[in-house]
């Protein structure tokens, strides 16, 4: 199918990008709810009504189901630019599940993004967790799983499992453990109070949660393939999903890196330029060891965005030229 210059080209500058003004607009909002995000574990709900007015819950799903189909740089750039707290790193697994839903059978891909919804889903890619017992059309799954980022204010949870034979664990063709993946309705789930116990993060209500002999529809399940995650949602069309998964994967938590590494500089300057030091004349910021520090520490956070940026966009140009990134190539070759 023809691409048009516009799906295939990345935005010449990010920053003026709506959604990343929108994101930036949105920091002073941010700040006001910190500690009660920090409190109560969870993001308000006012909050929340926020964050879908603004997009944000839609940045990577198909425009075929209702998204908006960013590429991987504006993502995340708004996901940097609220990354000051909790709202980022929720952010952030949002999207990367909403990712990996998207391998799963149509008619669970439908259900889950219905018209006229636009669905949290909180979980964990990594294997484990869960076991499931074939019924029939789907499975009878128990389970728990950690790090549930969001749970609190998701309409449904993602979670890994074995399947039960007979009692034993299925086997892939090379005798290694077998695991599949199923996306459950938050009302399905328990979160297990106490089991986010931090200093950091607090907010992002990172809980346990858990299903008990909880039916899991066939359509709503997928092989957990790779390790730790593959694309399986190239069926999609457009370039964002063409791309390798180490585009989105990774790259995911060091946008939350490089916001809160950008809000702490900005946190220091803003005391440096009100704070004079014990035993000291002058401002903080009038020292040159200062000066010197904070150069350093921005210019390495410039550089770290910039290669990330970069490594990103070669990526993005030799998908959207119709070529094979060169990781995907090798796999390939030691495949074959």
């Amino acid at each position: 199918m023809h691409k048009s210059a516009e799906e295939t080209r990345l935005p010449v500058d990010i920053d003026v990008q709506p959604l990343v003004q929108a994101a930036a607009a949105l920091r002073p909002v941010l700040c006001d709810y910190q500690e009660e995000i920090e409190r109560a574990q969870c993001l308000p709900h006012a909050l929340v009504e926020q964050l879908h007015a603004a997009g944000f819950y839609r940045l990577v799903r198909p425009r075929a189901l209702g998204g908006l189909q960013v590429d991987p740089l504006t993502f995340l750039r708004v996901v940097e630019r609220v990354a000051e707290g909790a709202v980022g790193w929720n952010l952030a697994n949002n999207s990367i599940v909403q990712l990996i839903t998207l391998g799963l059978p149509d008619e669970g891909v439908h259900e889950i993004y219905a018209p006229g919804t636009d669905p949290v889903i909180a979980g964990t890619a990594v294997p484990g967790g869960g076991q499931a017992v074939p019924v029939a059309g789907g499975y009878r799954v128990s389970g728990r799983w950690r790090f549930g980022s969001g749970c609190q204010e998701s309409a449904w949870l993602l979670g890994s499992f074995q399947i039960l034979d007979g009692g034993q664990p299925r086997r892939n063709p090379d005798g290694t453990a077998a695991y599949w993946r199923g996306v459950f309705p938050r009302a399905d789930a328990q979160v297990v109070a106490g089991s986010w116990d931090v200093t950091g993060l607090r907010g992002t209500g990172s809980f346990d949660w858990m299903v008990e002999d909880v039916f899991l529809p066939e359509r709503r399940t997928m092989v957990h393939a790779g390790a730790p995650l593959d694309n399986q949602w190239q069926r999609w069309p457009g370039v964002p999903y063409a791309l390798p998964a180490q585009a989105w994967v990774g790259p995911h938590h060091s946008a939350v890196i490089t916001g809160i590494a950008r809000a702490g500089l900005n946190a220091l300057i803003q005391l440096a330029g009100e704070k004079t030091p014990r035993g000291r004349t002058g401002l903080l910021c009038e020292h040159p060891q200062v000066q010197d520090a904070v150069g350093r520490a921005d210019a390495m956070l410039h550089a770290g965005r910039a290669y990330r940026s970069a490594m990103i966009a070669e990526l993005w140009h030799t998908v959207a030229a119709g070529k094979e990134p060169d990781s995907v190539a090798n796999d390939r070759k030691q495949e074959s």
